[in-house]
């Protein structure tokens, strides 16, 4: 039997919502997120009664996040005999929250956001849905303007839950929870209720529980100002994201899904607004990098201006931020360490995680005579062959080492030696160290070792010559 609706309010709103945000033309498949709460069960219901009018075939899942056993069942039962009576498709899907919890790092609330966006979109592909519709309101809108209002949160994330985003819809967003209870009460439509939602363990349920009632009291109208000032923010967005679209173009040089190479160039002239939102936008459209906050912008923006080529910062989850002469590197790839490998003399030596080739030869006293005198051997190192022990490696760096610095007079530790020439974190498990026996005679690229260099009773002379790798 057709329920007769006595309290339209909400199902205006959302059709005024779909057709200002173009969220439906007609004719579409719309998978529906249904917990059985009243917010969901009320979007199942809106839709209902708008599917004629659009021309829509309903379909509904509801997700199992394996996190209330105890109450999960009874809910699958509710909204299965739900949509039954409204002659909507029903599904139910299980997702294994805690494990992908534990392995991806995440607390359950992010881990738990990141499977359902997940599940939604498979959900969708296997039944040919094209929209996926989710009941957040205007109160979750309220309540997340605030929640990254206390993060520190820029324009962008003060422009709070977008209506649409690619195939999800929210035709709830500009209704209010006060105005969604008054349409179930009035229509004697029941749901259920999440436990978990009436804990005040989450930041999210402290504010709606605690801090939004008492806001009230200065402002009776606080969530639709809250939600309208997000609206603003959108819009005002939108016309940034053009510039921002137009200004990204021009700064990529390179791009992978952990890392993105940006010219430096362009930077100079562009105001910080802009560099804000394009450095932003780089970082969401870099799949590895995802999850960088504002303060760590700010911390780029630093490096930016301040910095030297050269000149990196360290970020959360292994990103890393390299200044480098021509390019700003963003990248989540975890550092380069050198193989093991052994230096063919004479010959050549390609180390491809370092980047360079070693070519090896035997020389003359006379023709080493002009060279030794540099002593410090970075391009080229010059060594007594008659004091080595062959063959020789090249290989990473280990706890421990220690070496003679050619011009230090006397031991250093490689650890600290690698500090005090300012050698970047990331950059010291590709140095190549080439081993005699157990000495080091060379940290290549940077100081020989003073025990093997050539010195007057030298008769045989190597010399290992360092060559870029080309791509």
């Amino acid at each position: 039997m057709e329920l007769k609706m006595q309290f339209p309010e909400p199902a205006d709103k959302a059709a005024a919502a779909i057709k200002k945000y173009s969220m439906l033309s007609g004719g579409e498949k719309v998978l529906i997120g249904l917990s059985g709460g009243p917010d969901s069960v009320c979007l199942l219901h809106v839709l209902h009664i708008l599917k004629d009018k659009l021309r829509l075939e309903l379909n509904a899942v509801y997700l199992d996040h394996g996190l209330r056993p105890d109450e999960t069942p009874a809910e699958i039962v509710f909204c299965k005999k739900l949509c039954a009576g409204l002659n909507v498709t029903f599904l139910s899907k299980a997702i294994d929250v805690k494990t992908y919890a534990l392995a991806e790092k995440l607390n359950l609330q992010e881990a738990a956001r990141h499977m359902r966006y997940w599940s939604y979109d498979i959900t969708a592909y296997e039944l040919q849905a094209n929209s996926i519709a989710l009941a957040h309101t205007a109160d979750d809108q309220a309540e997340t303007v605030l929640m990254r209002l206390f993060r520190g949160s820029g324009a962008t994330g003060l422009s709070g839950i977008p209506p649409v985003r690619k195939n999800i819809i929210r035709p709830l967003i500009e209704v209010e929870r006060k105005e969604i209870e008054a349409f179930l009460d009035k229509n004697r439509i029941d749901f259920v209720i999440d436990s978990s939602n009436l804990k005040k363990d989450y930041v999210r349920n402290r504010i709606r529980l605690s801090l939004i009632p008492h806001l009230k009291e200065f402002n009776p109208d606080l969530i639709g100002t809250l939600s309208k000032t997000a609206a603003l923010f959108r819009d005002d967005e939108s016309y940034f994201e053009l510039i921002v679209t137009r200004t990204l173009m021009k700064l990529i040089s390179r791009k992978t899904d952990t890392r993105i190479e940006l010219f430096l160039s362009p930077f100079g002239n562009m105001d910080k607004v802009i560099i804000r939102r394009v450095l932003r936008r780089a970082i969401d459209e870099t799949k590895g990098l995802r999850g960088i906050s504002f303060i760590h912008i700010e911390d780029i923006i630093g490096l930016l201006r301040e910095g030297d080529p050269g000149d990196r910062i360290y970020l959360p989850k292994g990103v890393r931020v390299i200044k480098d002469y021509s390019t700003l590197v963003l990248t989540a790839e975890s550092p380069v360490t050198l193989e093991t490998c052994q230096v063919e003399v004479p010959g050549e030596t390609v180390l491809k995680e370092a980047g360079m080739v070693f070519k090896a030869s035997l020389i003359s006293i006379e023709e080493a005579d002009s060279q030794s005198k540099l002593g410090l051997w970075i391009s080229f190192g010059l060594f007594d062959a008659d004091c080595l022990t062959f063959p020789l490696f090249a290989r990473p760096r280990k706890d421990g080492d220690f070496f003679h610095p050619s011009g230090f007079g006397g031991r250093k530790k490689l650890q600290d030696f690698f500090v005090d020439l300012k050698v970047p974190r990331d950059e010291r498990n590709r140095i190549p160290i080439i081993t005699s026996g157990e000495d080091i005679i060379w940290v290549a690229g940077h100081r020989g070792d003073e025990r093997f260099k050539v010195h007057e009773g030298t008769t045989k002379v190597l010399k290992i010559d360092i060559k870029k790798l080309k791509d």
